[in-house]
């Protein structure tokens, strides 16, 4: 049998490439806003970002989560990535 080609996905961040699994996915959705999406299945609008604390504040000091999914974002979104983050470590 092939091998099944592994999806890749660019982090917003660090512009780095990494197997879709390793990022972090964070969606526009239409009803409920910007919402953390761990399972990469919601609809909407998503930005892939490393699980790294540095490329999430990199992201919010560059705006760059703002300009991929073309909307403004809270300062609690970031909040909220981050903890769920350190939660899972």
């Amino acid at each position: 049998m092939k091998p099944r080609k592994i999806p890749l996905r660019k982090c917003i961040a660090c512009e780095k490439q990494f197997p879709k699994k390793d990022l972090l996915r964070i969606v526009l959705h239409p009803q409920e806003g910007v919402v953390i999406d761990p399972g990469g299945k919601k609809n909407g609008r998503g930005a892939y970002i490393c699980k790294k604390e540095e490329c999430i504040l990199l992201a919010k000091k560059a705006k760059k989560l703002q300009h991929a999914l073309k909307t403004n974002i809270e300062d609690g979104v970031y909040e909220q990535i981050i903890e769920l983050l350190q939660s899972s470590e």
